[in-house]
């Protein structure tokens, strides 16, 4: 049986499109077991990664 997409593919370009226009993607690696340690302390794993990285910013600007 085939499951109905959930999202169109104009919608998946057109998302692509804006993330393309709008954010930097970077691919970041640490050692093994820090993704599980930064979840104990923050839900969103991207989101607690770029509140790290601006304040690092922040303080050394």
């Amino acid at each position: 049986m085939e499951e109905k997409k959930k999202v169109s593919e104009a919608q998946m370009r057109a998302t692509a499109e804006y993330e393309k226009k709008n954010y930097d993607k970077v691919l970041v690696r640490f050692p093994k077991g820090t993704k599980e340690r930064i979840k104990e302390v923050n839900d969103s794993l991207n989101g607690f990664i770029v509140s790290a990285v601006i304040e690092k910013l922040e303080r050394e600007a």
